[in-house]
């Protein structure tokens, strides 16, 4: 007996209601990422691993997939590390490529590689799939679509008023109702040279960033676990702790990191970018979190990260400035600012809140039935018409008994039916019935387009 086909954990199928809704997302946040000013690149799935590796921490690394060598790829490897289980060593002789993690490395990659045909500062959006060997759970795939903007090329803080006003604008379009999230990196270095400890910051962060999923308790013990001392965690504590609005929290950091030169900064990065958001309005809550981190090594200023306020799950959107990445790639000073939509978790988002238009999932407008070869022919060139007319149409395309025609338009949920009979074919009309209705009526292509555009 044959094996049940299936595909891997954390992948998913998406048949033609799922595509009509996905498309709806992308459709959407492609619209306002073109409003913005945005354009569009692609880059390829796979990357060299001397690209992604060492971009998103050490976690971060081993959750990228990683690519065989093609042809025979054990061929020259040493045995010993197989032997000795030293499988890191290992990978780097076997495999040269890996899938994307995300599309801001490739990004800076592309920056970098094209410097000399892009006019700065450059703004590009990107809405293509990346892969993470995570562990599968709701709301968390191994194969998912990000959808990012990103400018290059400019210190302004004005970019992430900007970005802040685009993620408002996406989410209100489609009706989600959001909080956002915000830091500043120079911030947590503050608290980290604050508590002493200003060696271990990407621990630090690393740690504090689970707050949410771990609790305080066990981030404490995380800390305490990642070398950070008692007394440091002790300091960290009210700090990790500052509530109120917006404002009162950014007036209580203040005056705790009066003594980091870098904090200090960090908090006016964070006023200036609050004012601004503020002072042009916005639907979303917009809260600062002193504990978000996000865990990336390559984000130098501003943090930021989108929760839905009516759905359990994980982050949406995040981002932020990253003034380093494209440093890596030989090409330093180069300031970055960007987002990432998780369309993933967006889709079920709107599965669970039920928020797509009514029209979202309409594929085929009229179906015209088929008799046989005569009658076909003619409902053929009046569905070219319908068609040229901006209607969507299709016929039934084999001569079958009313009933099935029926049955699958209906099954189908198409609006209308075009009949196109012996009777029809001699005046060189069709009979349009209304499936929601049932109402019929005999009418010349032209009249039965007015009708449907009605």
């Amino acid at each position: 007996m044959a094996q049940k086909p299936s595909i891997p954990k954390g992948t998913r199928d998406f048949g033609p209601m799922e595509m009509a809704r996905r498309n709806y997302i992308f459709d959407t946040i492609r619209s306002v990422f073109q409003l913005y000013g945005y354009s569009q690149i692609e880059t390829p799935a796979m990357e060299n691993l001397s690209t992604l590796m060492g971009k998103y921490g050490e976690e971060g690394d081993k959750l990228l997939f990683k690519l065989l060598n093609s042809g025979d790829y054990l061929r020259g490897i040493d045995k010993s590390l197989v032997e000795n289980d030293d499988y890191i060593k290992l990978t780097s002789q076997i495999s040269e490529k890996g899938l994307r993690y995300d599309l801001t490395v490739p990004f800076a990659r592309f920056v970098v590689q094209h410097r000399n045909e892009l006019q700065m500062p450059f703004k590009r959006f990107q809405i293509q799939p990346v892969w993470r060997a995570d562990r599968p759970q709701k709301g968390r795939y191994r194969e998912f679509y990000q959808c990012d903007a990103d400018v290059v090329g400019s210190d302004s803080l004005v970019n992430e008023i900007e970005l802040l006003q685009l993620i408002d604008d996406v989410f209100s379009r489609l009706g989600i109702r959001i909080t956002i999230k915000l830091n500043n990196r120079k911030v947590l270095s503050g608290i980290a040279e604050l508590i002493g400890a200003p060696e271990k910051i990407i621990d630090i962060t690393v740690a504090i960033d689970k707050i949410d999923k771990i609790g305080i308790e066990n981030v404490n013990a995380e800390l305490e676990q990642r070398g950070i001392s008692r007394e440091a965690i002790e300091v960290l504590q009210p700090i990790l702790a500052i509530d109120g609005s917006t404002s009162e929290r950014l007036v209580k950091l203040r005056d705790i990191l009066q003594p980091s030169s870098i904090g200090l900064q960090g908090v006016d990065e964070l006023q200036e970018v609050v004012d601004g958001v503020e002072a042009l309005g916005l639907n979303a809550n917009l809260e600062l979190d002193v504990s978000l981190a996000r865990g990336l090594n390559y984000y130098t200023g501003t943090i930021i990260e989108v929760k839905a306020r009516d759905v359990a799950i994980g982050s949406i959107t995040g981002g932020g400035r990253y003034d380093n990445l494209t440093g890596v790639f030989g090409m330093p000073g180069l300031s970055g600012v960007g987002i990432s939509f998780g369309a993933d978790r967006i889709y079920d988002v709107l599965n669970t809140l039920n928020l797509y238009p009514s029209d979202t999932t309409l594929g085929t407008t009229v179906m015209f039935t088929n008799f046989g070869k005569n009658e076909a022919a003619a409902a053929m060139k009046m569905m070219k018409e319908m068609r040229a007319a901006g209607i969507s149409a299709e016929i039934y395309p084999d001569a079958a008994k009313m009933k099935k025609q029926m049955g699958r338009a209906d099954a189908l949920s198409i609006p209308y039916v075009a009949i196109v009979g012996e009777s029809e074919l001699a005046e060189s009309k069709l009979t349009l019935k209304n499936m929601t209705t049932g109402e019929q009526q005999l009418l010349t292509v032209d009249e039965a387009i007015r009708l449907i555009k009605q």
